[in-house]
């Protein structure tokens, strides 16, 4: 069976994309548009489940669900869903995003130090571009990509936290990693551009969310030449 049958478009999924992500697919070649649009909207619904959920055990509950689907064969999924769809574009390799789904259930959990659960979640989203860089033909670019990953997914869960120590918390030690802007092929644009928005954050000394017009600037450069 087709497993990339009745894929929609990357268009149902950009509503629930937050700006950033947005920003940084428009800069995917039209081949890597729909396996990079299913990595996103996959983090955005998982992120979704956390911050809404007001006990842990809701979150639990609706992460477990999407674990155990991407642990079967795509045919064997329900229909009707747009992200499921756009995760065919995987091409059966999608079980990889499973580790998405523990990082942000050891978000969910109360915990007092929120820097292992942040590390933990940083390194599910590395390990996860790991995995589409590999998917997209660029798997020798699977150790940068988890590198700048990491970097960008640190700079992003600090903007999110609404407790200004914890974030500053997470932004301290996001500094001491080595942020070096390693050029990336076209496939994988969309990162470059996501690590470069972070590394200006991390400049100018504030968050990913709080960056002005000038940041487009950053993303431009990035998109068109890889870092």
């Amino acid at each position: 069976m087709d497993s990339t049958r009745n894929v929609p478009s990357t268009g149902l999924l950009l509503p629930d994309l937050p700006t950033l992500s947005r920003l940084a697919l428009g800069y995917a070649p039209r081949a890597s548009r729909e396996p990079w649009a299913a990595y996103l909207a996959l983090d955005a619904r998982l992120a979704s489940f956390v911050r809404a959920a007001n006990e842990p055990l809701t979150a639990q509950l609706r992460l477990a669900w999407w674990r155990e689907t991407l642990c079967l064969e795509s045919d064997q999924w329900p229909s009707g869903e747009p992200l499921l769809g756009a995760l065919r574009s995987w091409n059966g390799r999608h079980g990889a995003l499973a580790i998405l789904v523990d990082g942000w259930e050891s978000m969910a959990l109360l915990q007092e130090d929120v820097l292992e659960p942040a590390r933990a979640l940083a390194d599910s989203r590395a390990r996860a571009l790991a995995a589409l860089a590999d998917v997209l033909g660029e798997a020798a670019h699977g150790d940068a990509a988890k590198r700048m990953g990491r970097e960008w997914a640190l700079a992003d869960i600090a903007a999110k936290l609404s407790n200004a120590d914890e974030r500053e918390f997470v932004r301290t030690h996001a500094s001491t990693l080595d942020w070096k802007a390693t050029r990336l092929p076209r496939a994988l644009r969309p990162l470059a551009v996501l690590h470069a928005l972070a590394r200006r954050a991390k400049h100018l000394g504030t968050t990913l969310d709080a960056l002005g017009p000038n940041a487009a600037l950053s993303a431009m450069r990035a998109g068109f030449f890889g870092r």
